[in-house]
């Protein structure tokens, strides 16, 4: 019953932030305190909330008097998308996206090219890199968003109830959920799969009717929305790696006053760590626990080198078609 109720609340999460966009908010910086909804789409117990919560924590002790964060999971507030809207339109002041913004910005699709991040240590150069962060996160004011830092959705893997994914024609004409972006959908193709672009709070229920064979997603997401209960197969591809980005909105970022914002930032970019570190932990934990759990569920490494192979034309693509590709893709290698 409970996980019903969180599929249905895109469309009430609309209607609470068309309710929020309406009622009157005290200026950021007047006396009133400073109220920071943050919202995911992640399951309590995901990366997504622990990160969220830690970072609500450390704001809240540091700002305490003048600022409280409140931290919303599953989809309370909507879809990305949905959140998207609401952070451009001052509805809604701070969110979590992750491979949604490759659909903002072609840019964000690098992270998108199979195995370009090869461990998280890469990840932390490239989180802490002052070039990467230019041409990535200087842009995006202009789209009405301010990104913090780079957290973690983590290395995704694929589920199904197939069969054991070991070579990219394994997943030939499986039925596979992917999040919104074009990268991961021309990824999917190539390799001979069904990729459908749906809502991260649908999939379970897709999974378990059997209107999507399969899933990708970080093992921390995986775990937390319980698609481990639902399928047979987990086949640890570790294709992409999917960072995460705090998010505020533009218009209530620039209301803030200034000694906020940078604490804001800076706490931001410490909890990228700490994201990384959890991704590592529950990468080390999960699996016995998902088996303990579905002692059905089949655990299976891949061919990792016929995948890469197979992954030579998204590459190609993407650096014809997306302005400056090659000299990203080209920065993110050279920081392993």
């Amino acid at each position: 019953m409970q996980r019903s109720r969180l599929f249905a609340l895109s469309a009430a999460a609309l209607i609470l932030i068309a309710a929020i966009a309406l009622a009157p908010v005290p200026h950021a910086g007047a006396q009133q305190k400073i109220i920071i909804r943050f919202g995911h789409v992640g399951f309590p117990d995901s990366l997504f909330d622990l990160t969220a919560r830690e970072y609500a924590k450390r704001v809240n002790q540091e700002l305490g008097g003048r600022v409280e964060m409140r931290v919303f999971h599953s989809s309370q507030l909507g879809t990305d998308e949905d959140m998207i809207r609401g952070v451009r339109v001052g509805a809604l002041e701070m969110f979590l996206p992750s491979t949604i913004m490759s659909s903002v910005d072609d840019a964000y699709g690098v992270f998108e090219m199979p195995y370009i991040i090869v461990n998280r240590r890469h990840m932390k150069n490239v989180a802490e890199s002052p070039e990467v962060k230019k041409f990535l996160f200087d842009p995006q004011p202009v789209r009405g968003l301010r990104l913090l830092g780079f957290w973690e959705n983590g290395f995704r893997h694929v589920t199904n109830n197939v069969r054991a994914i070991n070579k990219p024609d394994d997943l030939r004409g499986i039925k596979l959920r992917i999040p919104r972006g074009v990268w991961r959908q021309k990824m999917f193709q190539a390799y001979g799969a069904n990729p459908t672009p749906m809502a991260f709070a649908e999939v379970f229920s897709a999974l378990q009717t059997g209107v999507m064979d399969g899933q990708e997603n970080p093992l921390a997401q995986i775990w937390g929305a319980k698609f481990h209960e639902v399928q047979r197969y987990l086949s640890m591809t570790g294709h992409v790696y999917t960072p995460a980005y705090p998010t505020a909105g533009e218009r209530w970022w620039q209301s803030v006053p200034a000694d906020i914002r940078i604490v804001l930032r800076r706490i931001a970019e410490e909890v990228g760590d700490v994201a990384r570190a959890g991704g590592d932990r529950l990468d080390n934990s999960l699996i016995a626990d998902m088996q303990k759990a579905n002692p059905r569920l089949q655990v299976n490494d891949v061919d990792k080198r016929a995948f890469i192979a197979a992954s030579e034309k998204i590459y190609e693509e993407f650096a014809k078609t997306v302005p400056n590709g090659p000299q990203l893709i080209r920065l993110i290698q050279s920081l392993r």
